[in-house]
């Protein structure tokens, strides 16, 4: 509770005045997430009808920069030339992460740090900012490909496998279109979620991600290529959601003992296998209940619950919410209508 109370309120402090954004582009950078991340800011002043935000990017040793798609970007600035004033750098990483030590680079960032500059990490931008220490005690997160490593690597990070984290003046995520959902989220900080709404409409997203929304993190890519039995038992339980088989059923599929398949889902996923499977049926409820309009018995129905009473009961023991309050709350952050005869605005003036 502390830890969001402090984020928003730093958050909501910055909102007072126009927001200059820096973009610092990596060689290989990935151009999904930083695309992702200023067409929302461009899109806040499009809707807004007001210049809430500006930005511009940034090269540290040359201003053409080559993304990881082989598109070229003609930065702004250099690092020793970037503008003085800017509110918050995000680093646009490489990706994959490239392992390269820079003291000049750790060292324009820790200035910038000491200044009260914002630092953000997409993708594996979060890598540079800890290779530098300025995530040591913060939570932040990085994409699923580089989560073990960069727990392993930087110890005093806090990472998370959230699509994106906000912890004080330190803004991470996972990369991708999270960069988006990453951007809204402050964008909804600073100036209302019915902005943040209507900005999600216009890209035609069905939902706005939050903090709370973990990474699709492949199984396999948790746990490895050894144990190709519980992965084809995970598969059969996604294919299966509407109507569940039961453990037995499971392990005759995958040609194995019900307890040998006990005991991959203990040792490996610290769960049991019937758990397991109603924690992905829940989920999949969520996801129904908050990107689509269908009832909430056609939902209990889809995700193999018989009554709706059954549904309703084991989705607030798991999720300490009813179907139908998630749905109220959710209807309640979007209510507040935004006007849209805007005129679109320069983002950027040198």
């Amino acid at each position: 509770m502390y830890k969001s109370e402090f984020a928003s309120r730093e958050i909501m402090q910055a909102s007072k005045k126009m927001q200059k954004y820096g973009f610092l582009l990596m060689p290989q950078f990935s151009m999904l997430g930083f695309s992702s991340a200023i067409e929302a800011l461009h899109m806040a002043n499009w809707v807004s009808g007001k210049e809430l935000y500006r930005f511009c990017t940034i090269g540290q040793n040359t201003k053409e920069v080559l993304s990881n798609s082989g598109v070229t970007t003609v930065a702004d600035y250099l690092t020793n030339e970037a503008p003085l004033d800017l509110d918050g750098i995000f680093i646009c990483g490489a990706s994959p992460v490239v392992q390269v030590d820079d003291s000049s680079l750790d060292g324009w960032l820790t200035s910038c740090a000491k200044k009260g500059v914002g630092l953000g990490g997409i993708c594996t931008g979060s890598h540079v900012l800890a290779r530098a220490g300025l995530l040591n005690g913060y939570r932040a997160t990085i994409h699923w490909w580089n989560i073990a490593n960069l727990r392993d690597e930087f110890p005093q990070v806090i990472v998370s496998n959230y699509l994106f984290e906000v912890d004080r003046d330190r803004y991470t995520c996972s990369g991708g279109s999270a960069a988006m959902d990453m951007m809204l989220f402050l964008i909804g900080k600073q100036h209302g979620m019915s902005l943040a709404s209507n900005i999600s409409e216009q890209f035609v997203c069905e939902r706005i991600r939050t903090n709370e929304d973990p990474q699709r993190v492949p199984l396999q890519a948790r746990i490895g290529t050894g144990q190709p039995k519980l992965v084809e038992a995970v598969q059969l339980m996604e294919a299966n959601i509407r109507e569940p088989l039961s453990s037995d059923d499971i392990a005759f599929h995958v040609g194995i003992s019900r307890r040998h398949l006990e005991r991959l889902f203990k040792q490996n996923l610290e769960t049991v296998p019937s758990r397991y499977y109603l924690e992905l049926r829940l989920k999949h409820a969520k996801q129904l209940i908050t990107q689509t309009d269908k009832s909430i018995l056609e939902i209990g129905q889809e995700c193999g619950f018989t009554s709706a009473p059954h549904f309703s009961t084991t989705y607030k023991g798991f999720f300490d919410v009813t179907p139908r309050d998630e749905r109220k709350l959710l209807a309640r952050k979007t209510s507040d209508p935004v006007p849209l005869d805007k005129k679109k605005r320069q983002l950027w003036r040198k």
